[in-house]
């Protein structure tokens, strides 16, 4: 590889890292408890409209679907919805379950 290569990968690799750290900076994760005893974690990214949750030890992504009461995500049998009156959790064939922040 000749130098020139080298100091424009190493440049990349710099401006990629200098870009993420901000981005990092900007997530929000949230730890929550269900009344049916379930338990998530949930990520919200600045420049991400989709719901990051780890559940039942499994990453899985919702994406942000059409809703007028606040928000509402949903994708693999998982649909997540935040408004000003909670926070609900409705989880394969389990029925909707009311869940608050730790």
């Amino acid at each position: 590889m000749n130098r020139r290569r080298i100091i424009v990968i190493g440049v990349a690799l710099w401006v990629v890292a200098a870009g993420a750290s901000p981005a990092l900076a900007q997530t929000t994760w949230r730890n929550y408890s269900c009344g049916d005893g379930s338990q998530f974690l949930a990520g919200f990214f600045q420049y991400d409209k989709r719901a990051h949750l780890q559940i039942d030890g499994k990453g899985m992504t919702l994406n942000k679907r059409l809703w007028l009461g606040g928000s509402r995500y949903s994708g693999r049998g998982v649909t997540l919805t935040i408004n000003k009156n909670g926070t609900r959790l409705k989880h394969g064939k389990r029925p909707v379950t009311a869940c608050e922040i730790n």
